[in-house]
Order: structure tokens, then sequence, then C-alpha cells
């Protein structure tokens, strides 16, 4: 298990910017569905366009392979030589909390550092020489707050959608029918990547994910994902409402379990615990396995 470093908004740290640009170099940035339709309109092209060019994971990561270097490590592609980020205006949360990462556990959001040692000191060591900053005055000056809002409100989605998978599988007398398929595709989905997720999902529904094609507002993550999740809902109800077979239920509940984990890897969140969590709770309600 990676060890982290839990911080308070009062922890006072090397946190001030050293613009070496280090960082966007050879590292990971997961992005939700408003983060990439916001990038998308700094870029001034559609989503999609932006995806095929920019993303991998099907849509939930940035690139690192740009024709830039840093210590063998290859340049986000949104960075550009002696100017820095392109879409800097509209960077995902990734960004602007680096080197400090965030959870949310019992609804409350958490801060801290993987190791023992402040990251930044691996790569840029000046940062030492310049001031020091309370954690809370970092995060207010990347106006992160915007941002961990959308985050939150996509694990409300997420969970949104889990429990359609639920009520497919509790609710529809498949699980006391005897059914053991169902969860077992439910563990199975969760040791799959992103990748993989993305293969299972037919064309529609990953366009409800990716593309809910929604005017963004740079000020308001929240309406925009509040309608993505409407647009989702009145899709699950359209195609399977009139559902009334066993396997239409099981197929239903799979792919739901399935939507709702791949929109959780564009969080961060660990699938495999995800999948684990709610295979616990419907077998609590008498699913079996």
């Amino acid at each position: 298990m990676n060890q982290i470093t839990p911080l308070s908004l009062d922890d006072i740290l090397p946190l001030t910017c050293s613009r070496a640009g280090s960082c966007c170099f050879g590292n990971q940035v997961l992005i939700n569905p408003w983060e990439l339709a916001l990038m998308a309109k700094a870029k001034k092209m559609t989503v999609r366009e932006f995806n095929y060019l920019y993303c991998e994971l099907g849509g939930i990561r940035l690139k690192f392979d740009g024709d830039l270097t840093f210590n063998n490590k290859k340049a986000c592609r949104q960075y550009v030589k002696n100017k820095g980020c392109s879409v800097y205006d509209a960077r995902p949360l990734a960004c602007r909390l680096f080197p400090i990462g965030r959870y949310v556990q019992n609804e409350e959001a958490h801060y801290m550092y993987k190791g023992t040692k402040f990251p930044c000191l691996n790569e840029c060591p000046e940062v030492t020489k310049l001031p020091k900053m309370t954690v809370g005055n970092y995060l207010l000056g990347q106006e992160t707050a915007l941002f961990e809002q959308a985050q939150d409100a996509y694990l409300e989605m997420v969970q949104n959608i889990a429990d359609i998978a639920f009520e497919l599988l509790l609710d529809t007398g498949l699980a006391a029918s005897g059914d053991t398929r169902t969860l077992q595709l439910w563990r199975r989905a969760g040791e799959e990547s992103p990748d993989r997720l993305q293969e299972h999902l037919p064309k529609v529904w990953l366009d409800l994910i990716l593309y809910p094609e929604l005017e963004v507002d740079e000020e308001d993550p929240i309406s925009f994902i509040s309608k993505h999740n409407d647009l989702f809902q009145q899709e699950v109800q359209e195609v399977f409402g009139s559902s009334g077979s066993k396997q239409e239920f099981h197929d239903a509940s799979v792919l739901m379990l399935r939507s709702a984990l791949f929109l959780a890897s564009s969080i961060g969140a660990n699938s495999k615990d995800l999948a684990e969590l709610w295979i616990s709770i419907a077998k609590n309600h008498g699913a079996n396995e």
C-alpha cells in the first residue's frame, strides 16, 4: 500500500511554484466530463475533437506524449515551450491541486500528498527558497473550489448510476430468482481497466458519459452535472422501461455497473474497491454470487 502524508488546511508547505514546469511532464491527469468540455471550449473545438487529439483511456485522461521532454519524461500535450499550459484557465482539478491529492471519506474532503517527502522537492528543490504558505491559501490561489464541487457532484452521479444497477438486480425479482451471474460480472467489471470498461459500453452510453452535448459554464459545474445526470436517467428510462425478462434485467444491471465504474475512473476512484463495496451491499440485500 502506498504511504500518504495527510494534511490539514493550516499546514505550511513550500507550495510557491518555481515555474519550472516539471509537473507538466510524466504525470497522469484524470479529467471528468465537465473538465473535458471546459478544455475543449478553451481550445475552441468540439469535445469529441479534443478527446480524439488530447485524451486517452476512452477520454478520461490527458495524453502525456508531447515532443518536449524533462528528465526523460514526456510533456502533457497542453504544454507549450516557454509559455506553459495552453489551457491554464481551464486546467483540471488534478493540475490545480498538484502536488497535493484529495479524497472524500464520509462525505468530507481530505488532502494529502504521496509518500513522506514533499513531492516538489524531487524535481524542483529550489522551492525551499521560495515563500511557504498554508494548504488552505494554496487552494484559494489555485481556485480549486468549483472543480472540487464538480468532482463531488460526479461522485454523486456515479452513485446514482450504481443505484440503477442495484434496482435492476434487487427490485425486479432477478436476485430473488437465484441469479448469481450478475454479481460475478460486477466483480469482473471492477477488475477491468477504463479502456476495457469502455469497450464493453455501447456507443450510446459512452456518448452519454463523455459527450452530454450541454453548454458548459465555467462558473457553474453543478448545473452542467445535474443536467448531465438527468440526460442519463432519461435514457435509462427510455431504454429499460419496458424490460421484462430476467436476462434483460441482468444485462442492464451489468451495463449500468460498468457505466458507473467508467465515470468513477474519471474522478480517480478505485474501481475495484467500489465494485467490492457495491457487491457487499447487494449481498446484504439478498443478492447471491
